[in-house]
C-alpha cells in the first residue's frame, strides 16, 4: 500500500483527479488531491499565489511516506516542495509535467520547447494576474482522446490560473536532487509536446521514465491505467 498526493496542472484543481483516486483506492492505496494556491479551490488569491506557497501547501498535506504526484505546471510545485524539505516527503512523480531547472521557471522551460501548441488557447485576462484558457480549444489541447462526458465535465470547471508561480524562477540543489523521481511521458500530449518530455529526462536512470499512449490528462482518458502505473512505481521505491 502506498500514500499518493495528486497535484493538478494550470486551470485545473483537485476535480480533475476524480476517477484516479477510487482507482488508488481500489488497489489498496491511499489518495488525496489539494489545490494549490490562487486556484478555485485554494483560500489563497491569484494575487498572493506564489512558488514558494505553492510547495508549502504540498508540504503541509504531505507526509514523509508520501508519493506525490504532479501534472504539468506542477513539475515546479512539486519540485520546490522537494528542494524546502526533500525529507518530508518519499518520492516525486512527473505526470507529462515541466521538470524544474535551476534558476529557470516554468515559463522559462515552457519556452525551450520545439513548439508550443497550447499558447494559441491561452488568454491573458485583464486582472493582469492570471491567465484562462480558451473553453472552446481545451478539449483538443487538454481532453483529445476523452468523451463528450469528461469534456462536458472538465471544461466547465477550468479556472483561471496566477501568472507569477510560473513566472517565478526555481532553485534547485542537491535538497531536490536527493528525492527519489519517476516521470511518467504521454505519446499523445498536445499540450507539452512528447519529445520535448522526453528531452526534459533524457538522462534520467534507467526504469524511472515511463510511457503512456494517451493525451495530456490520462487522469481522465485511462484513470486506472496511470493508477496501476503509479502503484508499480510505488512498488519500486
Amino acid at each position: 500500500m502506498a500514500r499518493f498526493l495528486l497535484i493538478h496542472g494550470s486551470c485545473h484543481g483537485a476535480w480533475c483527479w476524480r476517477d484516479v483516486i477510487p482507482a488508488l483506492e481500489a488497489d489498496g492505496h491511499e489518495a488525496t488531491a489539494i489545490d494549490l494556491p490562487g486556484n478555485a479551490g485554494s483560500p489563497i488569491a491569484p494575487e498572493d499565489a506564489t512558488l514558494e506557497n505553492s510547495g508549502q501547501a504540498i508540504l503541509d498535506a504531505a507526509t514523509p511516506d508520501t508519493v506525490v504526484v504532479g501534472h504539468s505546471w506542477a513539475g515546479y510545485p512539486i519540485g520546490q516542495a522537494a528542494e524546502m524539505d526533500p525529507k518530508g516527503l518519499k518520492a516525486l512523480v512527473f505526470l507529462c509535467a515541466y521538470v524544474p531547472n535551476d534558476r529557470l521557471s516554468m515559463v522559462d522551460m515552457r519556452k525551450r520547447a520545439p513548439y508550443h501548441p497550447i499558447l494559441p488557447a491561452v488568454i491573458r485576462n485583464p486582472d493582469g494576474i492570471t491567465i484562462s484558457i480558451d473553453p472552446e480549444q481545451a478539449p483538443g489541447i487538454f481532453y483529445s482522446d476523452c468523451g463528450p462526458e469528461i469534456v462536458d465535465y472538465a471544461v466547465p470547471r477550468l479556472c483561471p490560473q496566477a501568472i507569477r508561480p510560473q513566472a517565478t524562477p526555481i532553485r534547485v540543489t542537491d535538497r531536490y536532487a536527493s528525492v527519489p523521481k519517476h516521470y511518467i511521458r504521454c505519446a499523445e500530449d498536445r499540450t507539452i509536446p512528447p519529445e520535448y518530455q522526453a528531452e526534459m529526462v533524457k538522462d534520467w536512470p534507467e526504469g524511472t521514465v515511463h510511457e503512456m499512449p494517451t493525451s495530456h490528462s490520462p487522469f481522465f482518458s485511462d484513470p486506472d491505467g496511470l493508477a496501476r502505473l503509479l502503484g508499480r512505481i510505488a512498488e519500486s521505491l
